[in-house]
C-alpha cells in the first residue's frame, strides 16, 4: 500500500495540469502497475494531488483578553475576603459576597465600576478557577509537621481499633495541634487544638502560644465544660504533647479512656484531621501567628466558629452500608 500510495504521489502534479490525453495515458499506466479500476486509480491520484494542510502554520492572532486586569484584581480581593474557597462556591456566592464588601469598602475604589461589578456578577466557576490559578499556586503553604513523639511511654498506651463501643455514643474525642508556623518551625508560634466527638462531630478549638504540654493540660477541662455531654475517652496522636505523665494522669482521674493512633497514620484519626482543614485551615489559613494578639484574635475567631459551626450547620456520617438496586454496596449517611 505504501508503494502505491508513493506512485499516486509521483503521478499526482503531473496529472493536475495535463491535457485530458496525456492523463489518459497517464491513468493506463497507474492501472497496469496498481491493479486499480480505472475509476479508482482516477480517484485516488486526484486526492493525492490535493494538498493535504496549509504550507505553512496559519498564526492566529491572540484573543483578547474578556476580563480586565481591574476585574482579576478585585475577584483575587474577594476570593481571598470570602475564605478562599473553590470557584464553584465563590461564583455561586458572589452575588451575596460582593455587594456587602462594597458597602464595608473593603475593596478597591479605583478598580470598582459598572463593568467590574458586572463581570465580577457573571464570572462563570470554570474561569474563576482559571483566573485565579497562578495565584493560588503563588500562595498555597503546605502544612508541616512538628509531631514528637516519647517511644517509652507510648508503649504502654492502647491502640484504638475503630468500631469500638465507646465510639457509639457521644463522649469519646479525638484531639490534635494544628501548627501555625507558616513556612518555617523555627521560634515560637502558636498551636491550635482541635477537639471533635468521633459520634457526632461536635468540634471545640482553642489556641495557645507554643506546643508545651501544660497548654493542653489546661486547655481539656475547658474543652470539657464546653461540650454539651460528658467527656467518656480521649484518643491522640504519637505527640508528646500528649503522650506525657500529665495528659495521661488527668485522664486517668476522670477515668476517661485514653488510646493513641497508629504512628504515621494520619487517618486513624480521620475525625480531628478533617476538621483541622475545614475549620483550623479555613477560617485562620496557613498564615504564621507568633503574638499575642494574633494568638486573642484565634480564640475570638473560634469562639464564633464554634457557634456556627456546632449549632448552625448540618453534618452528614456514614452510617453503614446497603446494596443498591445493581447489587452493588454503597455508603449510607445520616
Amino acid at each position: 500500500m505504501a508503494t502505491k500510495r508513493e506512485i499516486t504521489k509521483k503521478y499526482a502534479h503531473e496529472y493536475a495540469a495535463a491535457s485530458k490525453k496525456t492523463r489518459g495515458r497517464m491513468l493506463d499506466e497507474l492501472v497496469a502497475t496498481t491493479g486499480w479500476s480505472r475509476a479508482n486509480a482516477r480517484r485516488q491520484v486526484t486526492a493525492a494531488g490535493v494538498r493535504k494542510g496549509p504550507r505553512r502554520a496559519v498564526k492566529r492572532s491572540p484573543r483578547p483578553r474578556t476580563y480586565e486586569y481591574d476585574t482579576l484584581k478585585l475577584l483575587i480581593s474577594v476570593w481571598v475576603l470570602a475564605g478562599q474557597p473553590s470557584g464553584k462556591y465563590l461564583a455561586a456566592t458572589m452575588g451575596i459576597w460582593l455587594p456587602k464588601l462594597i458597602v464595608h469598602g473593603e475593596l478597591d475604589e479605583a478598580r470598582l465600576n459598572d463593568h467590574t461589578r458586572a463581570q465580577l456578577l457573571t464570572v462563570s466557576a470554570a474561569t474563576i478557577d482559571r483566573l485565579l490559578k497562578p495565584t493560588r499556586d503563588g500562595m498555597t503553604l503546605t502544612g508541616i509537621s512538628g509531631t514528637r513523639s516519647g517511644p517509652l511511654l507510648r508503649n504502654s498506651i492502647t491502640v484504638r481499633k475503630a468500631g469500638d463501643e465507646h465510639e457509639q455514643v457521644p463522649g469519646f474525642v479525638e484531639i490534635d495541634l494544628v501548627l501555625h508556623c507558616g513556612a518555617s518551625l523555627h521560634g515560637e508560634f502558636a498551636r491550635t487544638l482541635t477537639v471533635t466527638d468521633v459520634h457526632t462531630g461536635w468540634t471545640e478549638n482553642i489556641a495557645f502560644k507554643n506546643g508545651a504540654h501544660r497548654w493542653v493540660l489546661e486547655a481539656m477541662p475547658v474543652i470539657e465544660a464546653r461540650l454539651p455531654f460528658p467527656l467518656t475517652g480521649i484518643d491522640c496522636d504519637n505527640g508528646g504533647e500528649f503522650i506525657n505523665h500529665a495528659l495521661i494522669g488527668w485522664a486517668a482521674d476522670r477515668d476517661l479512656f485514653f488510646t493513641r493512633s497508629r504512628p504515621y497514620r494520619s487517618n486513624d484519626n480521620a475525625h480531628v484531621e478533617q476538621k483541622n482543614g475545614d475549620v483550623v485551615r479555613r477560617h485562620a489559613f496557613h498564615y504564621r501567628y507568633d503574638t499575642a494578639t494574633e494568638l486573642k484574635l484565634l480564640n475570638d475567631l473560634y469562639a464564633l466558629v464554634r457557634l456556627r459551626l456546632n449549632l448552625f450547620t448540618a453534618t452528614t456520617k456514614a452510617i453503614g452500608r446497603r446494596s443498591n438496586r445493581n447489587g452493588k454496596n454503597v455508603r449510607v449517611y445520616d
